[in-house]
């Protein structure tokens, strides 16, 4: 039996076709946290009642008289998007170790993809097991925002080699940067927690978390200041730093973002947390992530992206 030899992007892919599923992998492991949200909003986190089957003794839905069909389809619809993911993910890895001239960091970057999957599996499946107790949801959305972020760096990755990092701007800037990604986390943490506490739990009979939302909002805000006020500080010390192109489009990004997530949170409180609000928000919150991600890469750089070797058996040699 003749072995039909695979075509030179699938067994050799290029840095093109690797930056390809790298964006691919960010778009996703994005939109899974807004079909997430979907799925709370519309109080479908219990349409499949089971992990990791639907139903006991079916991996699809069955017709229920206690769950609404829509419910059912939501969530279903989001369990098929977690294997879409999975599946762009373990491609990107691949494609990432194949490719020359092989990069450790890339791969190792990669690698954390469809491992994060499978742990945001586990992390869905023990969600459901405690009826969508409030800080199982929060630990589940958490988890997807660090992996929006290091997809963020994954496509950074794409485009630059394996040096040592050196820095675009300098070292006090970078620890503003730092200060900017603890921030980030922590006004996500208190969205998580305004979420908790308010009316979209993913089903009508999950408890609440018992903390006034009026006070969780006033933190969130807070923090969201902080963020728009570090970014304004690097702002002003950008101008005098010969910042790149890139560091400088990825800050007019991050400043974009933030002002569209702050409208749209705004807005979203004051008509009472509509649903469809809700769901733009988490989407916004997303973008802060990646240009928070992205602006934290182009703070530095990595040398330019290796020459693919001439023979590939040199580079395996090597």
């Amino acid at each position: 039996m003749r072995c039909v030899p695979l075509p030179n992007w699938i067994s050799r892919p290029s840095p093109r076709v690797v930056r390809a599923l790298a964006v691919a992998v960010l778009v996703t492991q994005s939109l899974i946290a807004v079909t997430g949200a979907t799925v709370r909003v519309t109080g479908s986190g219990l349409g499949c009642p089971t992990w990791p089957q639907c139903f006991p003794g079916s991996m699809v839905p069955v017709s229920h008289a206690e769950i609404a069909p829509l419910h059912q389809v939501i969530e279903f619809g989001n369990r098929l998007l977690t294997g879409v993911v999975g599946f762009i993910a373990l491609a990107c890895l691949l494609a990432a170790w194949r490719c020359l001239p092989h990069r450790k960091r890339l791969v190792r970057l990669a690698l954390i993809m469809p491992v994060g999957v499978v742990v945001q599996a586990v992390l869905g499946g023990i969600t459901v097991r405690v009826d969508l107790a409030w800080w199982s949801v929060m630990v589940h959305f958490m988890a997807s925002a660090v992996l929006i972020y290091l997809a963020g760096i994954l496509v950074k990755a794409t485009a630059e080699g394996d040096r040592a990092p050196v820095g675009v701007v300098p070292p006090a800037m970078r620890r503003l940067l730092v200060a900017l990604v603890v921030v980030t986390a922590a006004t996500l943490v208190a969205g998580t927690l305004v979420t908790a506490a308010g009316p979209h739990a993913g089903d009508p009979a999950t408890p609440r978390l018992g903390f006034p939302v009026p006070t969780l909002v006033q933190v969130h805000g807070m923090l969201v200041m902080a963020y728009v006020l570090i970014l304004a500080v690097f702002g002003v010390w950008l101008r005098s730093a010969r910042p790149t192109r890139s560091l400088l489009k990825a800050y007019g990004a991050a400043c974009a973002m933030v002002l569209v997530q702050g409208a749209i949170g705004s807005v979203q409180y004051y008509l009472g947390v509509p649903e469809a609000l809700v769901v733009l928000h988490v989407a916004a919150a997303t973008g802060v992530i990646i240009t928070t991600a992205a602006l934290w890469g182009e703070s530095r750089h990595r040398g330019p992206l290796p020459a693919p070797a001439s023979r590939p058996e040199q580079s395996l040699a090597a």
